[in-house]
């Protein structure tokens, strides 16, 4: 008869990673909010926190019940750690402080996806870490910072299970909530993205808006075997960044929201600081490419904490083809 496997769970393999204890508090924190947060979103008729608030955030988006509560659970859960000195969220104007002369900054999306929630389709969090000096001036551009300084960050995906994608710059492991025992376990540990796939994650009914580069990587996936790439393409759609990007963590594939024609240049729609460059630390830690089509996401400064950018992630080989269109090399 077989041993049973012992769970590891999330505490454990921080300190296996020999995360510090402040970081390991911290993130621990921030996933026992996520665990708040799977509570509701798995009974949201129940809760009363389907349907929309009436108010519209800063990014001039209908607020959703449970956009709003996330975003205090989160707070809450942040803030309270101790270790925090200020936090960003897509659903607050500017930055909050926490805790004076404290060691880290949070930037995070309480819910990615929200609009899914009334349908009962993919949503999840998404949140980063990173360090700052305790004796600094706080302020806006102490947020303003490269990828490149994350010490941590990860995302949950909500559904008929909870589960998460943590990182501490020691690979990218995965989780699944155990209801049981009230924790987040281990489940794939140092997980690596094939480097080809054949899926990608698009929204084609943004065609008309994209640039000719990325028209033509398109129109090649689409002729299939017959056309230039001589591959079979398959298209998968979340309309939610956290549900797509799981799907890629766990077989490959390439998640591509390009830079969009308007009547006042290009704009973009995921935001830098809490949505593109946590996904892109992720991903380059599981040996996948995350880039905006002509630098990596995680080399890019934002000018504010609500700059938004183009986003091309997932397997390392389909994310360099793509890019290579958009550069119009091919």
């Amino acid at each position: 008869m077989k041993e049973k496997k012992e769970n590891v769970g999330l505490v454990e393999r921080l300190e296996q990673l020999e995360t510090c204890p402040e970081l390991t508090l911290l993130v621990y924190s921030i996933m026992k909010g996520c665990q708040r947060i799977a509570g509701l979103a798995s009974c949201p008729h129940a809760e009363d926190i389907i349907g929309d608030v009436g108010e519209v955030n800063i990014q001039g988006e209908a607020q959703k019940k449970l956009d709003v509560l996330s975003n205090q659970i989160l707070k809450d859960a942040i803030s309270k750690s101790g270790v925090v000195r200020a936090l960003a969220s897509e659903e607050e104007e500017s930055v909050v402080e926490c805790t004076d002369g404290a060691a880290y900054l949070v930037s995070f999306d309480p819910l990615d996806g929200s609009s899914n929630i009334d349908v009962n389709g993919s949503i999840g969090t998404i949140f980063s870490i990173t360090s700052v000096e305790k004796s600094s001036v706080l302020n806006e551009s102490s947020f303003l910072r490269s990828g490149r300084a994350i010490v941590s960050a990860g995302y949950v995906l909500y559904g008929a299970s909870a589960v998460a994608a943590i990182s501490v710059g020691k690979g990218t492991d995965l989780y699944s909530l155990n209801k049981q025992e009230n924790t987040f376990v281990l489940s794939h540990p140092c997980i690596q993205i094939p480097p080809c796939s054949n899926e990608v994650a698009l929204n084609m009914m943004n065609q008309r808006l994209w640039d000719d580069g990325f028209k033509a990587y398109v129109s090649d996936l689409l002729q299939g075997a017959d056309g230039p790439r001589q591959v079979d393409f398959k298209m998968r759609w979340f309309a939610s960044m956290v549900g797509d990007l799981h799907r890629i963590f766990v077989r490959g594939g390439c998640f591509a929201y390009p830079r969009l024609k308007s009547s006042h240049g290009w704009k973009s729609k995921l935001r830098i600081l809490y949505e593109a460059a946590p996904m892109a630390f992720l991903i380059e830690q599981a040996g996948g490419e995350a880039t905006n089509g002509f630098e990596s996401i995680l080399d890019i400064v934002p000018g504010n904490i609500h700059q938004r950018d183009a986003v091309i992630v997932g397997s390392s080989e389909e994310v360099k083809i793509c890019s290579s269109y958009i550069q119009g090399l091919c």
